[in-house]
């Protein structure tokens, strides 16, 4: 995505400042040219890292598509660089460049999947149901597989899982482990199989709780 002409709206973080905090209004959104930035949201009485972000992506568009308090807070794990867009000159950059117009908005279309997504994850109570339920966020995502089967190949890491779940590797690979003594998952190198996906969704459904 070319963001040359861009160059007025860029802005710099330091390695562990705060970019904006949870709750505070916000009237802008960032996109990353270099570096790796931290989303983090308390639930309850704990932090929990919603996301990692690396160059090329976004945060912080829930300000330009709501009049709404912040939902979480980005902090910079590097020195960071973006691109600083407010409601005035996203309209400018939406009008003069349709193609940057039309990645930006299905941009915005998966981050707010995403982020609502893996947000179910983290306010499960049940540590095993939050891993069976990023299973199950893999498995939405996954293009052109065989949905006639229950079996599913997932091309990811223990800490890849731990990371979406919200919980520390060696706590996820315990639980993945469990799974594995009760056959409902194994272990590759590069791979991850659930044996049956399907078994996976009864038992998340039967620990989310009912609203």
């Amino acid at each position: 995505m070319d963001l040359g002409s861009f160059s007025r709206f860029a802005r710099s973080f330091q390695k562990g400042e705060i970019i904006f905090s949870e709750f505070e209004p916000g009237d802008a959104f960032y996109l990353i040219q270099s570096g790796r930035v931290q989303l983090v949201k308390i639930i309850g009485d704990i932090e929990k890292t919603l996301d990692i972000l690396h160059p090329s992506e976004m945060f912080g568009e829930m300000a330009i598509l709501e009049d709404s308090p912040r939902s979480a807070t980005a902090l910079a794990l590097d020195d960071v660089k973006v691109l600083e867009f407010n409601r005035a000159n996203f309209e400018v950059l939406m009008m003069g460049n349709p193609q940057i117009a039309l990645k930006l908005l299905k941009l915005f279309t998966k981050r707010i999947y995403d982020q609502k997504r893996r947000f179910m994850i983290l306010t499960l109570e049940d540590p095993q149901a939050k891993i069976a339920d990023v299973f199950l966020m893999l498995d939405e995502t996954q293009p052109a597989i065989d949905r006639t089967t229950e079996r599913r190949e997932f091309k990811t890491t223990v800490d890849d899982i731990a990371h979406w779940a919200g919980m520390s590797g060696d706590q996820a690979k315990d639980i993945i482990n469990h799974f594995v003594n009760q056959r409902r998952v194994e272990i590759y190198a590069d791979r991850i199989i659930v044996k049956n996906i399907n078994d996976f969704q009864r038992f998340v459904n039967s620990r989310r709780k009912k609203v």
